[in-house]
């Protein structure tokens, strides 16, 4: 496979996995799996917590693609397992470490971006708050907002 193809794929399923997280959050985590989410929702220092199985279950596309892919040649299910692979990690770091501080690294980062999109995630845990499903991409109210202010100084 040419290697802007590959690209494509690649760059195709990330993008494609904000939907799925989306629509998985919204109807799902919060809806029929709630059972496995709320604790996600109620912060009580926990290390683990029932929600950490989703990590699981996202995983396992992208496992199951990236192997049949390279048992297949390393044809385009590789590439769809890679992207959403690089969707998992870049949610783990935006999520699990720079909003809710579960691993202390990378902590310190901040630009406009990761302000706005933090603010949307902290507001969607707020009390009876069934808005901002999204996890990389947030509402554009947000990035409006924390544009603003950094014009405003």
């Amino acid at each position: 496979m040419d290697w802007y193809l590959a690209a494509i794929l690649v760059l195709a399923a990330f993008f494609f996995m904000e939907f799925v997280a989306w629509f998985t959050h919204k109807y799902v985590m919060h809806g029929f799996l709630w059972v496995l989410h709320k604790d996600h929702h109620i912060r009580d220092g926990r290390k683990f917590e029932w929600n950490d199985l989703f990590a699981i279950i996202f995983a396992s596309p992208a496992i199951f693609f990236t192997y049949m892919g390279a048992a297949a040649g390393f044809d385009w299910k590789f590439y769809i397992g890679i992207g959403i692979t690089l969707y998992g990690l870049a949610y783990f770091t935006f999520h699990d470490v720079l909003v809710h501080g579960r691993a202390p690294f990378l902590q310190k980062l901040s630009n406009k971006y990761l302000r706005a999109t933090i603010t949307a995630h902290l507001d969607h845990h707020k009390p009876r708050a069934y808005y901002n499903y999204g996890f990389l991409i947030a509402p554009r109210k947000y990035y409006r907002e924390e544009w603003a202010k950094s014009h405003k100084k």
